[in-house]
């Protein structure tokens, strides 16, 4: 910016409190000319990340919203996660968190520079005599002024106040990344929950199938004179307990549905299509429970942010305690014509003062005892919120872990029991054709079937589940282990 810019800038700016208050765009002739002032970020306040964004554990890069959700594709979990990171209200939230905190830590940085400010007035003074020989007199005065300010000294209460802001914006990106988990693992539950929903309603349907084909197999027995009108009422009446079960499946399907929309933040009547397969070859923990304990209670976002609110807390201390020293200020001032709100003299004048002041606090009524007090009252209870952050973060980690290590164990059972159901099912479906098998041996076999499907459904379900959310439990979870994850489907 040059010198010129410079001086009209600074002109306009003393100048703007005389503009007569018929000049409605003086306001924005201002603005124009201070356009080119925007420094952005001079003091180098704001973080890294609100330029490039918060990069999740394990990524290359940040996150980038879709332009549109593709109502044609079937979504993935990938997919998924992109959206629900994108409309979360919580999410943004978090973020204007990290921008606000910055402002702070900017402002505390300005007060280690000093300050300059400049007036500027045009007064005219006429007198009159009325009744007398005496003549009217005017004075016309342009009166300028100009000050400067900077605390040269004060016992450390700048320096605390910095390094508050910045343990706050600590927090605060801490936080953020808290509340990327948090949305990453409701995301992961719904899209779960409705994938299973899926799953069951199919193989409701499967079985619907099966009974009304052993409907049918029991007509044809009865027409050949091997089985009783009792035979066929029992499987009809299996064939109307599996419709209801269908329609049943098909409801709780299409809530999971609706809660996964509503998790993604897209309009309520926007069609979802899943992916049908839900097979996952992992079949295995990274590390022991000791392990994973020890990396969140290192990294958790949710626990560091708890950290830095208590650092904070404590430079607040100092912060309040040096309110009540002694501080040492350098200022400077030029007055010419007067100073401001002063009387006009018929003489040109010009004034300039420079001087150091050392303010000393002698009483202030105890008030500074109470702040100080409450200011350590504060470090107590952000200590108490660090200690319960810690309690619930491991908590839910040592659950998680437990239901991952179940799950894990559940899945060779459940296959096991869903491979010995078809063989039954096959086995006893020969002898039914042949008269070999009666009725109830092929309904309690396509019963337990069922189960079994149900059951491996729900396994695979609880491990897939379980596994993403122990990464999300211990704050290490990002979208390349839900891209892994897909890989292996």
């Amino acid at each position: 910016m040059n010198a010129k810019r410079s001086a009209v800038l600074i002109a306009a700016c003393l100048g703007l409190g005389v503009l007569p208050m018929r000049a409605p765009h003086a306001r924005d002739i201002l603005d124009r000319l201070a356009a080119p002032l925007n420094l952005g970020d001079p003091l180098r306040a704001q973080p890294p990340a609100l330029d490039a964004g918060r990069i999740l554990p394990g990524d290359a890069g940040a996150t980038l919203c879709p332009p549109a959700y593709d109502a044609t594709a079937p979504l993935t979990l990938p997919a998924a996660v992109d959206l629900a990171l994108c409309h979360n209200a919580q999410v943004h939230g978090a973020w204007a968190g990290i921008k606000m905190q910055a402002a702070g830590l900017g402002e505390a940085k300005a007060a280690y520079l000093p300050t300059l400010s400049a007036g500027l007035s045009r007064v005219n003074d006429r007198t009159a005599y009325p009744g007398s020989e005496a003549r009217s007199t005017t004075l016309k005065s342009n009166t300028k002024s100009a000050n400067f300010s900077s605390r040269l000294f004060d016992f450390g209460g700048r320096a605390a106040n910095q390094r508050s802001a910045a343990a706050l914006l600590d927090a605060a990106l801490a936080n953020h990344d808290a509340v990327l988990q948090k949305t990453l693992a409701a995301a992961v539950g719904a899209y779960f929950d409705t994938q299973t929903a899926l799953a069951t309603f199919q193989a409701r349907q499967k079985s619907q199938a099966l009974a009304q084909e052993t409907v049918l197999a029991t007509q044809r027995r009865a027409q050949r004179g091997l089985g009783s009108h009792s035979d066929t009422l029992q499987a009809t009446s299996a064939l109307a307990k599996a419709t209801l079960g269908t329609s049943r499946a098909d409801g709780e399907y299409k809530k999971a549905r609706a809660m996964l929309v509503y998790t993604l933040g897209l309009p309520a009547n926007t069609p979802v299509t899943l992916s049908e397969d839900v097979n996952d070859t992992v079949a295995s923990l990274r590390e022991d429970l000791n392990e994973w304990l020890v990396q969140t209670r290192a990294r958790h976002p949710a626990i560091l942010a708890a950290q830095a609110q208590l650092a904070a807390a404590r430079e607040r201390v100092e912060a309040s305690r040096s309110e009540g020293r002694p501080s040492i200020d350098l200022t400077a001032n030029f007055y010419q014509n007067g100073r401001p709100n002063q009387g006009l003299t018929p003489a040109s004048t010009r004034e300039t003062l420079i001087g150091v002041a050392i303010n000393i606090p002698l009483f202030d009524g105890f008030a500074r005892t109470y702040k100080v007090r409450g200011a350590q009252a504060q470090v107590e209870q952000k200590e108490a919120e660090v200690d319960e952050a810690k309690q619930q973060t491991l908590m839910e980690l040592v659950k998680t872990h437990a239901e991952a290590g179940m799950a894990l164990a559940n899945l060779a059972a459940s296959q096991a029991w869903l491979d010995a159901a078809q063989g039954a099912l096959s086995s006893v479906q020969r002898k039914f054709d042949l008269g070999a098998a009666d009725i109830l041996e092929m309904l309690n076999t396509q019963s337990a079937l069922l189960d079994a499907q149900q059951e491996r459904i729900r396994c695979l379900a609880e491990w897939r589940s379980a596994r993403l959310r122990l990464l999300a439990s211990a704050g290490t979870l990002g979208k390349a282990d839900l891209a892994r994850r897909e890989a292996q489907q």
